[in-house]
């Protein structure tokens, strides 16, 4: 095989990774107790017995390679229990790599199918942190969009709430999937990878623009479970607690004035109805598509939180359309531009207003928080810039520092750059594209001069008026 032997699982891992069948590439917990065949291959009970009648039917040993000395295979059903076929298929088989190979179950799920007592739950309730803290958290690391984060810290709390064992009884809980309407580069996908770090828990973020109908060329709504299920080092259990991400989903709208089938639009919203509730799903493992190579596993995904994000252009049009159905003359009535500039229109946002622009009753009555992210304005970008941990100055001191230099941003520099950003309209991404043209000559001149104790950076510079000002080691900084 083409693989690399460090990739390849062999018969030490049997106690952590489960035994997936050659054949329909099932894993031992769904087809029973495998037969072990040469070099790392197994074949559960009933792929050997459809085997087994294949040849019967064909009139015993005759299909090539088939051969096995000493075996009646005219005498019904086989036992297959201790069987070891060695030498049944012919060729050198490497076994199966790593990212194919699913990770036993944990003792809890094998204890609950036997009727014992199940150890305590990974997720404890007296562990997580309350929506406060989990606010607090991402202040630290997230400028603004308070609303957002609190409607988000809400709706995490609840959702682990009801994963942990706490929550079992008779009242069944519903799940908390999102949706997120704001402009690019606000903050989305951020806000959610910031998330996932913090709760520790499995996290897989994917474009719903790749998505199509199973059957047409591109990646099956199956693929996003795949992808978590990787972010957990294929561990079902640990990925059936996880977070997936699904961005760009205002891309799968319905199209308006089709003839044909709309395979990317309202069947992936079809495809996503089951995900989003709560079903066994039959995922491939290490690849995005189905097909006869890849072994197959199943996830459950009642207790996997489902965050769905998008730009939505022009969705601000269609609110403003629903608000403004009854303006007309009069003193009583509201003017036509009263909406124009309100900074606080998406967060009117209805269901009826998704449902115009192209979502599927059914596919928004499982996203039940909905809520908005505003754009970002010159002060905002500003602090985002200075103040989160990871903040993007930040990061360039630090590169400076390796060299022994301290770099220092006049606030006038920063009002600017900020302002060139706003005119990219790409939110906070445009950021770092400007930071890094006006930092590469630096960048490249401050390791020649070894004398160069501080380096500011100033207004004129980023406007290409004048160059950084730097003062020498030793010298007044003043």
């Amino acid at each position: 095989m083409s693989e690399n032997t460090d990739d390849i699982i062999k018969d030490d891992d049997d106690d952590k990774y489960e035994k997936i069948c050659y054949m329909c590439r099932q894993p031992e917990s769904t087809t029973g107790k495998m037969i072990k065949m040469t070099d790392n291959m197994y074949i559960c009970p009933a792929c050997m017995q459809k085997t087994f009648d294949l040849m019967n039917n064909s009139g015993g040993n005759n299909i090539p390679g088939f051969g096995i000395p000493g075996l009646d295979l005219k005498g019904g059903k086989l036992n297959f229990d201790n069987i070891i076929l060695p030498g049944f298929f012919p060729g050198d088989f490497g076994g199966i790599p790593k990212s194919q190979r699913v990770k036993k179950a944990k003792p809890e799920k094998d204890a609950a199918k036997n009727g014992e007592k199940a150890p305590e739950a990974v997720l404890d309730f007296r562990k997580l942190p309350p929506p406060h803290k989990i606010r607090e958290q991402l202040d630290e690391y997230v400028i603004g969009q308070d609303r957002a984060k609190k409607i988000i810290s809400v709706a995490v709390y609840n959702h682990y709430k009801r994963v942990t064992k706490d929550a079992a009884g008779d009242i069944e809980i519903g799940k908390s999937n999102m949706l997120m309407i704001g402009p690019t580069g606000c903050g989305k996908t951020y806000l959610v990878q910031t998330l996932a770090r913090l709760l520790n828990v499995p996290l897989a973020i994917t474009d719903a623009t790749s998505l199509t109908e199973a059957g047409y060329i591109g990646d099956d709504v199956e693929s996003v479970l795949s992808k978590l299920l990787k972010a957990a080092d294929n561990d079902v259990d640990k990925a059936e607690t996880g977070i997936v991400f699904i961005d760009e989903i205002d891309k799968i709208a319905k199209k308006r004035n089709v003839t044909n089938r709309d395979v990317s639009g309202e069947s992936v919203q079809q495809g996503l109805l089951k995900l989003l509730e709560g079903a066994d799903v039959e995922v491939p493992v290490g690849a995005t598509s189905k097909n006869a190579m890849v072994p197959m596993t199943t996830i459950n995904t009642k207790n996997i939180l489902f965050i769905c994000g998008g730009a939505f252009p022009d969705l601000d049009e269609i609110i403003k359309k629903r608000l403004s159905k009854n303006t007309l003359m009069g003193f009583n009535n509201d003017l036509k531009d009263k909406y124009d500039n309100d900074p606080e229109l998406l967060d009117k946002v209805t269901n009826e207003d998704l449902r115009e622009f192209g979502l599927i009753p059914e596919f928004i009555g499982r996203l039940p928080v909905v809520y908005s992210l505003k754009g970002l304005d010159a002060d905002m970008l500003v602090k985002i810039m200075k103040e989160p941990k990871n903040a993007i100055l930040k990061q360039y001191q630090k590169l400076l520092a390796l060299d022994e230099v301290d770099l220092q941003f006049d606030e006038d520099a920063l009002k600017v750059i900020a302002e060139k950003a706003l005119e990219k309209k790409t939110g906070a991404r445009g950021l770092r594209s400007i930071i890094e043209d006006f930092m590469l000559d630096i960048m490249y001149e401050i390791p020649k001069d070894p004398s160069i104790g501080r380096v500011f950076i100033t207004k004129d510079y980023i406007e290409g008026k004048g160059g950084p000002r730097i003062v020498l080691r030793g010298q007044d900084n003043g």
